[in-house]
């Protein structure tokens, strides 16, 4: 089995991540691809004003269905500013929080792989937006980010070229940046 997770054989936990379980998991992977395809879901429900819920709890992976012990809840909102009641973050600041989540995740599995201790990872994401889009104020000007710009913070108990190492294979997987960067086919519909 080959991987770009891996420099150099791994065998014990790191960084809070069950290194054996990672690699065994990559393994069933690649020796059953069909394992590999997972649906994930939340559903969405308005609240009052622009503030809404998003539950989230089964997907299927694996081959299965799972279902976690508890669902987990997202509440989004605007702030007042733009309507609204400031109850939760906006729906782009999640986006921003879950890029910065997915290169930390990144980040962890693949040092830990690599038996790099971490001291310490800080994702900065920021993106810029003009609202006149949004707002239906300038059909020239779109509705979301012009422009994302992530700056990532990392401290470990290696050379600097081994840790940007680490950083630029987390980029490389992480399914958000790949999303943002290459597009989705997303589609809305009417339910019957």
């Amino acid at each position: 089995m080959t991987t770009d997770v891996m420099e150099k054989p791994a065998k014990v936990a790191m960084n809070g991540v069950d290194v054996p379980t990672l690699l065994g998991t990559i393994g069933a992977v690649g020796e059953q691809p069909v394992a590999a395809q997972f649906q994930f879901r939340a559903n969405g429900a308005w609240v009052n004003g622009t503030h809404s819920q998003a539950t989230i709890n089964g997907f299927f992976g694996a081959g299965q269905e799972h279902e976690r012990g508890e669902a987990f809840v997202a509440e989004g909102d605007h702030p007042a500013v733009l309507c609204g009641g400031d109850n939760a973050p906006t729906p782009i600041e999640y986006l921003l929080s879950a890029l910065a989540a997915c290169i930390t995740a990144g980040i962890a599995n693949i040092a830990s792989a690599r038996q790099i201790k971490l001291n310490a990872v800080n994702v900065n994401v920021e993106g810029d937006i003009d609202l006149q889009g949004l707002l239906g104020l300038d059909n020239e000007v779109r509705n979301g980010f012009q422009k994302i710009r992530a700056t990532v913070e990392i401290d470990g108990d290696a050379e600097a070229e081994k840790l940007a190492k680490v950083v630029q294979q987390s980029i490389a997987r992480s399914a958000v940046f790949d999303m943002l960067k290459n597009g989705t086919d997303v589609t809305v519909e009417m339910a019957a």
